[in-house]
C-alpha cells in the first residue's frame, strides 16, 4: 500500500513541477534603471524590467546586513540585547550616521534600529566587527550568503553600501534577500518605525522610507542612494494575506524612486491575491494503520501553504487531499503520507505535503498473541 502510494506521490509531484508564471502584461513606464515586483510566500515574479542587470545598490545593502544579525540573534549567537563597543572604524564612517563614538557602548537592539531606520553605516561596521571581528570577514559572510540565496549578479564588498566599482547587485538578488529577511518577523519592529530615538532622547531617528507613513500596508524594507547609484528602495508592503517586495534601482531623484515602487506595490494588489489553503501542523484526519501498535496516524500539514492566483479568481481555487485509506506500520512522525493539490480551471498548480503527525511502531510477536488473545476472550 505505502509502495503503491509513493509511487503516485511522484507522479504528481511531475506533474506539478510547472506551476504560474506571471509575466508582464502592461508597462508600466517607470522611471528607473530596474525594478522588480515580487510576491513573498511564493517567491513569483510579478513584474520586471532589467532586473538582472548588475548595478550599484547602494544602501539597500544593509538588507543582507541585517539578514545575518537576525539569523546570529536566531541561532542565540547574540541578543537584542548584547552590548557592542563601537571602534574607531565605526566612529569614522561617513554618509548616513547614528554617530556612533569610539568606545561607546550600544545594545544590538539600538544598532539594529539605527541600521533600518536611519541607515546608519557606522552601526554596520559595529555590527560586523562583533559578529565576525573584521568588516572583511563578515563581507565574507555576506557573499557566501548571497551565494545560498541564488543571487547569482551579486558582489558585496562592504557591509554598507558605500560606493566601490566591485560592490553591485541586482534587483532580483535584492527581491531575493529581502524575501529572506521578511521570514524573521522580528525585523517590522524596526522596518515600520516612522520616528524614534537613541541615547536616552539625545538623538532622533526619521525613517528614510517615507512610504512606511504615506503608503497603506507599506511595512519596510530599505532605501539607498549615492551619486553612483542614483536612488533606490526595496519596498515592502503587506495587505489581504499578501506580501508584495517591490525594488527600485538607479531612480533618478528620490520622489522618482517612491513613485515607482508605489505604482508596482499598486500593481501587484490591484491584479494578484493570495488563497491560503493550509495552515502548518493543522489536523487533516486519521488514516487506518496495519499491524501498527497504534491503530490510526494523524494526518497533518507539513507547512503554511498558500497559491497566488489573478484576482477575481479566488473561487475557482480548487483543494483535493490526497490520502491513502490504510497504511502499514511502522511510521515516523514527520513521514510524509499524503498531499494537498490545489488546481485552478482545471490545471494543477500548486501541493504541499501531509505529514504523519505521530509515530506508529510495527507491532511485535508478543504484540499478536495478546491480540489474539484479547479477541479470543471476547468471543
Amino acid at each position: 500500500m505505502q509502495k503503491s502510494f509513493k509511487l503516485i506521490s511522484l507522479f504528481l509531484v511531475i506533474v506539478l513541477l510547472p506551476i504560474n508564471t506571471f509575466a508582464n502584461t502592461v508597462d508600466l513606464k517607470l522611471n528607473a534603471k530596474s525594478v522588480l515586483l515580487m510576491e513573498a510566500s511564493s517567491g513569483s515574479v510579478l513584474y520586471e524590467n532589467n532586473a538582472h542587470e548588475s548595478l550599484p545598490p547602494a544602501s539597500v545593502t544593509k538588507i543582507m546586513t541585517m539578514l545575518l544579525l537576525c539569523e546570529a540573534i536566531d541561532r542565540g549567537e547574540i541578543t537584542l540585547e548584547t552590548i557592542v563597543t563601537a571602534s574607531e572604524r565605526a566612529k569614522s564612517m561617513g554618509g548616513s550616521t547614528i554617530f556612533l563614538d569610539a568606545g561607546e557602548q550600544i545594545t544590538v537592539d539600538n544598532l539594529l534600529k539605527g541600521i533600518a531606520v536611519a541607515s546608519g553605516n557606522d552601526a554596520c561596521v559595529a555590527v560586523a566587527e562583533h559578529l565576525c571581528g573584521s568588516v572583511e570577514t563578515f563581507v565574507d559572510k555576506m557573499n557566501q550568503r548571497a551565494q545560498e540565496l541564488s543571487m547569482k549578479n551579486t558582489h558585496f564588498v562592504n557591509c554598507n553600501g558605500l560606493d566601490d566599482d566591485n560592490h553591485y547587485t541586482s534587483a532580483y538578488d535584492i527581491a531575493l534577500m529581502s524575501r529572506e529577511l521578511l521570514k524573521h518577523k522580528m525585523i517590522f519592529k524596526y522596518t515600520t518605525i516612522w520616528m524614534d530615538e537613541l541615547r536616552d532622547g539625545k538623538f532622533q531617528l526619521a525613517n528614510t522610507n517615507k512610504l512606511i507613513r504615506f503608503y497603506s500596508g507599506a511595512n519596510g524594507l530599505k532605501t539607498g542612494s549615492t551619486n553612483k547609484a542614483g536612488s533606490c528602495i526595496s519596498a515592502t508592503a503587506k495587505r489581504d494575506g499578501m506580501q508584495l517586495i517591490a525594488v527600485v534601482l538607479g531612480a533618478p531623484t528620490s520622489k522618482d524612486r517612491f513613485s515607482a515602487a508605489s505604482s508596482l506595490l499598486n500593481y501587484g494588489f490591484n491584479n494578484f491575491a493570495v488563497t491560503e489553503y493550509g495552515e502548518k501542523d493543522e489536523d487533516v484526519r486519521e488514516i487506518k494503520v496495519i499491524q501498527g501498535k497504534e491503530k490510526t496516524v494523524l494526518a497533518k500539514v507539513a507547512e503554511n501553504s498558500s497559491v497566488l492566483i489573478h484576482k477575481g479568481k479566488e473561487k475557482d481555487v480548487k483543494t483535493h487531499i490526497n490520502l491513502p485509506k490504510e497504511l502499514i506500520a511502522p511510521i515516523k512522525k514527520g513521514d510524509v503520507i499524503g498531499e494537498i493539490i490545489v488546481s485552478l480551471d482545471g490545471k494543477n498548480i500548486s501541493k504541499t505535503d501531509l505529514i504523519a503527525g505521530n509515530t506508529v511502531k510495527k507491532k511485535n510477536i508478543f504484540d499478536n498473541f495478546t491480540t489474539l488473545f484479547l479477541d479470543y476472550i471476547t468471543i
